[in-house]
């Protein structure tokens, strides 16, 4: 029984098994049917798409073809155009050429022609220079027989004549140019120099090379003397000037050349009257302290100087060297004040042109340096001052405008206001004195200089010798020959006299004539 169970389970698992590859065998036939069916459909769809495929393209085609086919022929019409105006316009071209080589045929055989009438004309012309030659020296001959002078003495006697007007000639062209100018700018320049002057007013100290100290009594000279003379000694040795001690009452005079000894001096000296100590030690003190005292007073006038006119960073050996001008004077103006004014007007200038102030500034104040060290230092004040402003590094053009200050031609702007200013300052009445006995010789120089010249009748010194008037004769001098001589007057004064400012000639001539009617 179990046995056969055994062999009815096996048998029933094999025909499951057999059962399973048949199924497996029929359904895989069906899925083979099937996707064959699929691929018929799929190849019938992708015949059908090619065939549309090839129709659109048939037609794209046809399209190109007959796009193509209409852009060849308006291009090809387009181009038949073109030919057709280029055509045009070379028949135009070849006919204007051909108008143009008739007419250029024309102006061939007019010219042979006139070349012909020239060559003619040439010979005839040629005939009658040398008949005109033959008429000239005839005619020279006969004027030198009757004139009585050589052809050399004529062109001699000529050449002057063109001379003398060539002369007259520059004369009255300078006489238009002087005129054209003083209308345009004396009008200007008078302005602005009146507008510095009148925008800076600077004081005027008079300065001396001696000065009296006045003692309280006549006690006071002998205890300034010493015993044999050692007090007095010792002061002028430490100071370096001379005191003298006379019969004036209660009075000592001190004299020196150089200002800032004479300064030292005078305050160590009332200094030691109003201590009472005066021996050699003592006077060694006091001097020693007063040097201190003026070291300080020159920086600080040299700063104060500095500020005031705004030149900044400026090295500080060269604010000392300001400050020393303080002590020292030039026709009796004080260099300081001077230099100062000089500042302000160069300032002032400079900003009526457009020219920069502050540069102009500095230079006015620095052009008088070199004096603060020209009795120390061989040279002139102004290679000094050059010198000087180079070593402290000043800008380029206050260098040029120190070492011009006193150049008759200067060439930059700088200098000529510089000089402009100066000569303001120094030639401004109160300015400047000097003796009466060099006053007299200096107008005295002028006058007989003028009376030098040709045609002069008498000259006049004015303005404390800012002016000269010159009157000439009319009948030696016409006047376009006056412009000229007071320009020859005016450049040998200059050559030959010293003077401040500058000195205006004026040329006068006066025709005056009279009758009588009886």
């Amino acid at each position: 029984m179990i046995m056969w169970l055994i062999i009815s389970a096996a048998g029933g698992f094999i025909f499951g098994i057999v059962i399973y590859y048949v199924v497996k065998v029929i359904l895989e036939t069906k899925n083979v049917q099937l996707n064959k069916g699929k691929a018929v459909r799929i190849l019938d769809e992708a015949k059908k798409e090619a065939e549309r495929i090839q129709i659109q393209g048939e037609l794209k085609a046809r399209e190109f073809k007959e796009k193509a086919k209409t852009d060849m022929e308006r291009e090809l019409r387009d181009k038949q155009r073109g030919s057709s105006r280029i055509e045009t316009r070379l028949q135009n071209r070849e006919d204007s050429i051909d108008r143009k080589y008739e007419s250029l045929e024309r102006r061939e055989a007019d010219l042979a022609r006139k070349e012909k009438d020239f060559t003619s004309k040439e010979k005839i012309i040629s005939e009658r220079e040398k008949e005109l030659d033959l008429i000239i020296e005839d005619a020279r001959k006969k004027i030198e027989n009757i004139a009585g002078m050589s052809q050399e003495s004529a062109k001699s006697e000529l050449i002057n004549l063109i001379e003398d007007e060539a002369k007259l000639e520059a004369a009255k062209k300078l006489k238009q140019i002087e005129d054209e100018f003083q209308q345009s700018s004396e009008k200007k320049a008078r302005d602005i120099i009146a507008l510095a002057i009148q925008r800076y007013a600077g004081q005027y100290t008079s300065e001396k090379t001696i000065f009296v100290v006045n003692l309280p009594s006549d006690d006071m000279k002998g205890r300034i003397i010493g015993r044999d003379g050692r007090n007095i000694r010792s002061i002028e040795s430490r100071t370096g000037v001379d005191i003298i001690i006379d019969d004036t009452p209660e009075t000592a005079v001190i004299s020196s050349l150089n200002p800032i000894r004479r300064e030292i001096a005078r305050l160590a000296l009332e200094s030691l009257i109003a201590d009472g100590r005066i021996h050699p030690a003592r006077i060694e003190e006091v001097v020693a302290d007063v040097e201190n005292q003026i070291e300080k007073e020159i920086q600080k006038a040299g700063e104060e100087a500095v500020f005031d006119v705004g030149a900044h960073n400026m090295h500080p050996e060269l604010v000392k060297l300001v400050g020393k001008l303080k002590y020292r004077t030039s026709f009796s103006q004080n260099i300081l004040s001077h230099s100062i004014e000089v500042a302000f007007i160069c300032g002032i200038l400079a900003s009526e042109i457009g020219f920069d102030q502050k540069l102009a500034r500095r230079a006015g104040l620095l052009h008088d340096i070199g004096k603060a060290l020209d009795h120390e230092v061989e040279g002139s004040h102004v290679d000094i001052g050059e010198e000087v402003v180079r070593k402290y590094r000043e800008p380029q053009a206050v260098v040029e405008a120190v070492a011009k200050a006193h150049d008759p031609q200067p060439q930059a702007i700088l200098p000529i206001l510089v000089q402009a200013a100066d000569a303001i300052s120094a030639a401004r009445p109160g300015a400047r004195r000097e003796t009466y006995e060099a006053y007299v010789k200096r107008l005295e120089d002028i006058e007989s200089i003028a009376g030098t010249f040709r045609g002069v009748d008498k000259c006049y010194a004015i303005q404390a010798g800012r002016e000269l008037r010159v009157i000439v004769e009319s009948s030696q001098v016409n006047d376009e020959e006056g412009v000229l001589l007071s320009h020859e007057i005016a450049k040998k004064i200059e050559k030959e006299v010293a003077y401040p400012g500058q000195v205006k000639i004026t040329v006068i001539r006066e025709v005056r004539a009279t009758a009588y009617a009886n």
